[in-house]
């Protein structure tokens, strides 16, 4: 228990950092002073590559969690989350109800926004540019071009370098990734399955977007290789050399699809993951909270056994969600393959 108390105090002192630092912005523009040191504004592009992409780095060991209400963005907050991504519904009962599953209620997404300090994110379906234009304009932090809403265009997703706010996108396997950047994602994360609490599929699918990694990197001096392997994934030979020379996806890559507990979160933070998402897992759960603070600790925590035992046991599997086996599932139920 000490582990946690200790791990607790210092996500505390970190909070109090950042307020403290966001209290001395607001006071130094109040006195007319300019908030970044000299120069260095001048240096930065609203929208660019660079704050789009630093700004998803800020989100390193931290969780987002998908959430359709106040309340429940409250819960994420309070419980150390460091972003919501918000929906009509949970993708657990996107999956139940059938349907057309559009992008939230930019209302509700609004409220979210009033009431919250963290980063508020929102989803569109793939191909759909204009949902994505309502999003920037009532200002989000994230878009996500998901396979969880239905999509609009099975052959095209949004080009994404038209717009200033940072999206991030789901793949299966490295070549989905590289063209999902190519396209200007800032972020990746693995499709896994959502909606059935089980995270088999984003462990099978980490472990093919990183073996194929570790494939490059073996190569990254044999430019034949390396250009074969470029017009295979129909992306920039330049894009494919750079994973090879950095042995890693080249943006922050999240764990995503089926994560129910902290020792998924912590498996996916094994597996390479920079951070998790959670989407039903919380609050298809009968312990929303004290499962988001545990997520949010054994994400942070994952390569420290002890608190993220400490971490299990704030959950009970008697209250988990009710997960679906994937192997259950009938081909045109499965969301992870749309929009390849």
């Amino acid at each position: 228990m000490s582990s946690i108390i200790q791990s607790h105090e210092v996500l505390e002192r970190l909070y109090d950092l950042l307020y403290g630092l966001l209290e001395l912005r607001d006071r130094l523009r109040q006195l007319g002073l300019e908030v970044l040191p000299g120069g260095l504004s001048d240096s930065i592009t609203l929208g660019s590559v660079k704050v789009k992409t630093s700004f998803i780095a800020m989100l390193r060991r931290g969780v987002i969690m998908d959430v359709t209400s106040v309340e429940q963005a409250q819960i994420a907050e309070d419980a150390g989350a460091v972003g919501v991504m918000v929906l009509d519904k949970l993708p657990y009962d996107v999956r139940r109800s059938g349907g057309v599953a559009r992008t939230a209620d930019l209302k509700v997404i609004e409220e979210i926004m009033r009431n919250t300090s963290i980063p508020v994110s929102a989803k569109v379906r793939i191909g759909h540019f204009y949902e994505a234009v309502l999003l920037e304009e009532v200002g989000v932090d994230l878009i996500d071009e998901s396979e969880v809403l239905t999509p609009v265009d099975e052959k095209h997703h949004i080009n994404k370098w038209v717009f200033k706010t940072p999206f991030v996108n789901g793949a299966r396997e490295l070549c989905e990734a590289l063209r999902r950047i190519s396209e200007g994602a800032s972020m990746i994360r693995s499709k896994g399955e959502a909606g059935t609490g089980n995270v088999a599929e984003a462990v099978r699918h980490f472990k093919e977007i990183y073996s194929a990694v570790r494939d490059l990197t073996a190569h990254a001096h044999d430019e034949e290789y390396l250009r074969d392997y470029a017009r295979k994934c129909q992306v920039q030979h330049d894009l494919v050399l750079l994973t090879a020379k950095l042995g890693r996806v080249p943006v922050i890559t999240y764990a995503a699809g089926g994560i129910a507990t902290p020792a998924d979160a912590a498996l996916m933070m094994w597996l390479g993951a920079d951070g998790v998402f959670v989407g039903s897992g919380i609050f298809k759960s009968k312990d929303p909270e004290n499962r988001a603070k545990a997520i949010v600790l054994a994400t942070s925590f994952w390569d420290n056994p002890e608190v993220v035992v400490e971490a299990q046991k704030m959950v009970s599997e008697k209250e988990a969600m009710l997960g679906i086996d994937v192997k259950t599932l009938k081909p045109e139920e499965l969301l992870q393959v749309r929009g390849l």
